[in-house]
């Protein structure tokens, strides 16, 4: 998908935050960073200033006939969820999808994708707070209520109000590659990488890449990144953890909300998507690199979570 041009629709009442986060992902000039960036607009029915949950008002907006020729859409949470936002709004989303724009929800936005009729048996994910009104509302979505985001044929959605960084920045991988998404995360002190399918609520919810509170798990990561090209074992992380592998396993996914396994796939799969992106190596020595027996295993995972092949994501980003 080539996106060009990002529309943020808002109604009635929005989330300053969540409205914030796309705007500093896509509408903040990052030519100086080398990122190329999007035709950016924040769009409402008639142009029409909207309240924000903080007491001021946003105008200056355009009107839907921007977000109409868009190519992402991103509906941040905007009030009531209890009610269809208007129906130019639904418009502007069904037509989007029709024509094979992406359709980003954030938080309780997912609601306003759900009432336009775009998750009817798509995956999604919803805020754990809202899971059982948005099932009563929702019943057809196939909700995944424990991911951090989710993606199903173009639309997108996300859980709590910090997983809309985490989507962005997902969106931004899928755009403009690996080292763009790092270097933009980079610049807003943000995770470079929290897997969509981290659970949402977690001890000590912490992205792959950073150490988390637990000493021993820290210590245990950060040995790993260093042998990446090697096969580890829960059995031998443990060991070197002094725990129990039932121990082990527990603090694990405490410190980072996910399994050993999905950590280590997570990483090496990161691993090869910047070699990728530098074009060095071929993907028969990327693979031994990143730990994969052969070339056929790395497409067989890099295929199976990223949605395209070494070859095919070379292609799209080699160079950037």
């Amino acid at each position: 998908m080539r996106v060009e041009r990002v529309a943020v629709v808002v109604a009635d009442e929005v989330s300053p935050f969540e409205l914030g986060v796309a705007c500093e992902v896509f509408g903040t000039d990052r030519s100086a960073d080398g990122m190329p960036g999007w035709e950016f607009a924040v769009c409402s029915p008639g142009g029409a200033p909207v309240r924000s949950w903080s007491g001021f008002a946003v105008g200056g907006l355009s009107t839907l006939d921007v977000a109409g020729a868009a190519d992402l859409l991103v509906v941040p949470t905007c009030a009531p969820r209890g009610a269809p936002p208007p129906e130019p709004v639904l418009d502007v989303l069904r037509a989007a999808a029709g024509r094979g724009a992406w359709v980003a929800g954030f938080c309780a936005g997912v609601f306003s994708l759900g009432y336009a009729g775009l998750l009817d048996g798509r995956r999604c994910t919803v805020h754990w707070v809202y899971e059982r009104e948005f099932r009563r509302r929702f019943p057809a979505a196939a909700v995944d209520s424990q991911a951090l985001y989710a993606e199903d044929r173009g639309v997108f959605t996300s859980a709590g109000t910090v997983a809309a960084v985490d989507l962005c920045l997902h969106l931004v991988r899928r755009l403009r590659g690996v080292a763009a998404a790092t270097a933009l995360a980079r610049r807003m002190v943000a995770a470079p990488h929290r897997a969509g399918g981290q659970a949402q609520f977690v001890e000590a919810p912490v992205p792959a890449s950073a150490a988390p509170d637990d000493a021993v798990v820290a210590e245990v990561l950060e040995w790993i990144e260093r042998r990446l090209d090697q096969p580890v074992s829960v059995a031998e992380l443990a060991r070197r953890a002094g725990l129990g592998q039932r121990t082990f396993l527990r603090r694990f996914a405490v410190a980072t909300g996910t399994t050993p396994h999905r950590w280590l796939t997570e990483r090496r799969l990161d691993r090869a998507q910047g070699l990728l992106e530098d074009g060095a190596l071929s993907v028969e020595d990327i693979a031994r690199t990143c730990g994969y027996a052969s070339a056929a295993a790395l497409r067989h995972q890099f295929t199976r979570l990223r949605g395209t092949s070494p070859s095919a994501y070379r292609r799209a980003f080699a160079g950037t």
